[in-house]
């Protein structure tokens, strides 16, 4: 269970899973964003067992590699970015969340590397 309210209340999808892939967490907006799939009931469900290929293999991968996926959707109109990067607990990978964060279409993008004028 989340205990932060700020974590819970976020408005973006936060999932957060184990290195074998079993949900240990899910905030309000995940719970919400999948509810058709289960919402709240998905929690102690293997994350693999959502997932259709090839976004199967891919999370197996990062489940076993500790490694990032970083990706753009639009689904129902809604452009997200899904921002899956591995935890650590006691500096030892313990799994992954997932970010799931929608964005506008369109976005200012700054360079803070190019001298200002």
């Amino acid at each position: 269970m989340i205990e932060n309210s700020w974590v819970s209340e976020f408005p973006a999808s936060i999932t957060v899973c184990d290195k074998s892939g079993i949900i240990l967490e899910m905030n309000q907006r995940a719970k919400e964003t999948f509810a058709e799939d289960g919402g709240e009931a998905l929690i102690g469900t293997n994350v693999l067992d959502c997932h259709p290929e090839p976004a199967r293999t891919i999370l197996q991968s990062m489940l076993e590699g500790g490694t990032r996926n970083v990706y753009t959707i639009e689904k129902s109109g809604v452009k997200k970015l899904i921002y899956q990067a591995p935890w650590y607990h006691d500096g030892r990978y313990a799994g992954f969340v997932e970010l799931s964060l929608p964005i506008p279409e369109t976005m200012p993008h700054f360079d803070r590397d190019s001298p200002r004028k």
